[in-house]
């Protein structure tokens, strides 16, 4: 095995960058009064060299960042409550903050990262671009991405489920009750997990011998008032589906609305499943059948491995990542009154 190039020290970094040391101290602790050009010129050295502090170094504020693509719903409540799960019991606290719908947060919350020095950071349905990672990696702060929006690859350990398992069972439930025209409503095409059941959908009714109609998969975004819109736009079709899945319990929520603007029981004129499992989808009426995610699960399990990788000993975080890789934990199809056989007659 080839012996491991020496990481320039930060007095070889400042000289090439041509400040003091203290400067480049000072970038790494995410100091304010640091030029704009000589934090670039320094942060680009760091990076090419590879640079990392030593974990004696690095004094860590008792928190765990924990940012959100998007901050709302009781699915963000669920995540949070298993992040400070893990958390509480390790004595730091959480901070929250969303990237406004972005795939990746701002360069200022990775600078404000890089001063608060957490514990870790946990992404949600979102992730960080090369410089976000050389600038944790310099400091030795772990991340891992809980659901990750595209492919993490393996320098980013992630904890995801089973999305596509997910909508493969929610949509062989319906084909299992008689069902031959089955909607969808998906999430994000930009999400892997949203692609995802929608592959898993794609497959069942392959499966089951029954053509995937593009005019029955409406393009949602996850929220409850796409779910509404979405579901007007499939119910109002002459030959309208008889049952729907869709990519989430609000659009599924949202689906509800419209049927009952238009006159359509649940579930004698047309069935619905969701995904997630949210505490309201077995106090809707009807009870609402969905993919269980296990969200709370999810949310700890992401919390343990960011922790157990600022445990690692050495400074090689990298290696620590590459090891981690991604975890994917278990959807189960949760079955309630939303769902049943399809009106006598069909459509």
């Amino acid at each position: 095995m080839a012996a491991r190039e020496p990481v320039a020290t930060l007095a070889e970094i400042a000289r090439e960058a041509g400040v003091s040391a203290p400067t480049v101290s000072k970038v790494l602790n995410g100091r304010a009064d640091v030029a704009p050009a000589t934090r670039t010129r320094v942060e680009e050295l760091l990076r090419a060299h590879g640079y990392r502090r030593r974990r004696a170094e690095a004094s860590r504020s008792p928190l765990i960042d924990l940012v959100f693509h998007e901050l709302e719903s009781a699915w963000a409540m669920e995540v949070i409550r298993g992040v400070e799960n893990v958390a509480r019991q390790a004595g730091l606290g959480v901070v929250l903050s969303e990237s406004a719908g972005r795939l990746t947060p701002g360069r200022t919350w990775a600078d404000q990262v890089a001063a608060r020095r957490p514990h870790g950071v946990i992404l949600v349905l979102s992730g960080l671009d090369a410089s976000q990672r050389a600038l944790l990696n310099s400091r030795s702060i772990p991340y891992v991405v809980m659901d990750p929006a595209g492919d993490p690859g393996p320098e980013m350990p992630s904890i995801g489920a089973t999305n596509l398992q997910g909508g493969l069972a929610a949509t062989r439930h319906l084909v299992e009750l008689g069902h031959t025209r089955i909607g969808a409503i998906s999430g994000p095409s930009r999400m892997m997990c949203s692609r995802a059941r929608i592959d898993g959908y794609r497959a069942a009714l392959e499966t089951a011998g029954l053509p995937v109609d593009p005019a029955l998969v409406a393009d949602g975004d996850f929220h409850h008032e796409t779910g509404y819109r979405c579901g007007l736009e499939l119910l109002r079709r002459p030959y309208r589906p008889t049952a729907v899945f869709a990519g989430n319990d609000l659009q599924a929520l949202g689906l509800y609305e419209a049927a009952r603007e238009l006159g359509l029981r649940i579930p004698e004129d047309l069935s619905v499943v969701g995904f997630d499992d949210l505490p309201v989808a077995r106090w809707v009426g009807p009870p609402l059948t969905t993919v269980r995610q296990p969200l709370t699960e999810m949310a700890e399990a992401a919390a343990k491995l960011v922790l157990d990788l600022g445990r690692e000993d050495g400074s090689d975080a990298e290696a620590t990542s590459v090891e981690a890789t991604s975890v994917e934990l278990a959807t189960s199809l949760v079955v309630r009154g939303s769902t049943g056989v399809p009106p006598v007659g069909g459509v």
